[in-house]
């Protein structure tokens, strides 16, 4: 297990020696000890990239590809390893990070790999005599924070469109679940990856992550995380007004129809809030129901979450783990009680679970909520299995209270008409829309959110074009002077 930081394609130590204690969630012991970057290893990390990005943006753009497809090669054939890793560090089931987290961590790089010769420039109709070319360039030095929800994962859709593109990585993993983020980067460079082109320093915000963002070495910034963190990356990049690209909170309106299929709909709803313990920006975290069906989808609802095996995440069994850190567990909890100062009806939940093998860990069982559209739970992220029920009588109140909200990341609807469907998903203030379903994601679909929820896209052809930038280039085909312009 590496505990140290990557940088110019080695493992070495924090300048100052500092480390970061990795906690197992499970039950709160310590797993290892990592090192701790900060400002000057960012330093070193900016400087590793911004040495290696000439040969790797003149690197031809399928030898990039191969490089990726190889990773991803590498990632199925330890993919074991990689999902023991993550459930360890993460409370992720599992079953989960084995179905999952490794899978599509391998599908991300896979589909990039592939991408990297297929970004195309344009030819620009211009007045006779003159040639108008775009090509798509390579930004530099980018710098990547991902969060502690899907560290793997994420990793893979943000390097995985910066390298296809030629840009260099200075990665920050967070402290809290560096673990498979580092066996990335070991991987990486066993399969060939050239030295500092993928630099990987864990550490706190406020020290390697506020560096990252104000560095003038760094041409972009994409993070993932809070929105208040989002903000103050903003005002960060304006030292050298780099481009900055930002995947923040999320408060997901599911909404159930009265001729939606209610099996259907509820085990897609409870995988909309209980997978990954709620812990996630496109979580379906306000459930909107019908009042014509409401009673009969809540008494099946409830039913399905009070059924739901709470566990050791290294046990195949367990449906639900804890929740990825003390803090944020007794954060989630708190708003329990907002919801009951608000007179709010906790159905079930709200507490952690009896069970005493779970007592030291970061556990909280399925909560489900009754509140008022306007209330805090309603409006403010919780990011844990934490799902509030309102209901509504038309379509028109249902898009009223969908687009209530300042975030805008991901929702979803549940009917069998189409025509309700196509029109609610236009209507509908989100990056995403699912409809019969919920999260569904895929390398080739743009990922992204509105509002207090962000801007830039993850995946796709969208992430590729955020990586670039566009330069125009002019040929005069005659190759003679031009006349002079008319005075």
């Amino acid at each position: 297990m590496r505990n140290q930081l990557f940088i110019d394609g080695e493992f070495v130590d924090a300048i100052d020696g500092g480390t970061i204690e990795v906690i197992n969630p499970h039950d709160c012991s310590v797993i290892t000890e990592i090192a701790e970057g900060r400002a000057a290893d960012i330093d070193r990390a900016v400087d590793a990239a911004a040495a290696a990005f000439p040969a790797w943006r003149s690197m031809a753009a399928a030898e990039r590809g191969r490089l990726l497809l190889k990773l991803a090669d590498a990632i199925e054939a330890h993919g074991e390893e990689l999902a023991q890793l993550e459930s360890l560090d993460t409370g992720h089931p599992i079953s989960d990070a084995r179905k999952l987290d490794v899978p599509r961590t391998a599908a991300c790089f896979r589909y990039f790999g592939g991408m990297a010769d297929k970004l195309q420039g344009d030819v620009i109709p211009v007045e006779p005599g003159f040639l108008n070319y775009v090509q798509r360039e390579p930004l530099g030095v980018v710098g990547q924070i991902v969060p502690w929800n899907f560290p793997l994962m994420f990793c893979s859709w943000k390097m995985g469109p910066a390298l296809a593109a030629g840009n260099t990585v200075v990665l920050k993993p967070s402290e809290l679940t560096p673990l498979s983020s580092l066996r990335l980067a070991e991987l990486m460079n066993e399969v060939g990856f050239p030295a500092g082109v993928v630099n990987m320093v864990p550490g706190y915000g406020a020290g390697a992550g506020e560096r990252l963002a104000t560095h003038a070495g760094v041409a972009k910034v994409a993070f993932t995380g809070s929105t208040a963190t989002g903000r103050r990356i903003v005002e960060y990049s304006a030292s050298n007004l780099k481009r900055v690209q930002l995947e923040l909170g999320g408060k997901g309106a599911n909404i159930v129809f009265d001729d939606a299929i209610i099996p259907a709909a509820v085990g897609g709803s409870a995988f909309a809030i209980f997978h990954n313990q709620g812990q996630a920006c496109i979580a379906g975290s306000r459930l909107l129901l019908h009042e014509r069906i409401a009673d009969e989808f809540l008494e099946r609802f409830v039913a399905l979450a009070r059924s739901i095996r709470l566990g050791n995440p290294l046990d195949p069994a367990t449906e639900m783990g804890p929740l990825t850190s003390p803090m944020h567990r007794d954060r989630v909890l708190s708003y329990v009680k907002v919801a009951v100062d608000e007179g709010g009806e906790i159905i079930t939940g709200g507490s952690a679970p009896s069970d005493p093998a779970l007592a030291n860990g970061c556990y909280i069982e399925p909560t489900i909520v009754r509140a008022k559209p306007g209330d805090r739970v309603c409006q403010e992220e919780v990011f844990g299995p934490f799902v509030t029920v309102s209901t509504f009588s038309s379509d028109d109140e249902a898009l009223a209270i969908a687009n209530s909200t300042d975030y805008g990341l991901g929702g979803g609807l549940w009917t069998q008409n189409l025509s309700r469907a196509h029109r609610m998903a236009g209507a509908m203030r989100s990056g995403m829309v699912w409809v019969n379903s919920y999260k569904r994601v895929n390398p080739g679909s743009p990922f992204g959110g509105t509002g207090l929820s962000g801007y830039g896209h993850e995946m796709g052809f969208e992430a590729m074009r955020e990586y670039t930038e566009a330069k125009s280039i002019w040929i005069n085909v005659d190759a003679q002077i031009p006349p002079w312009y008319p005075r």
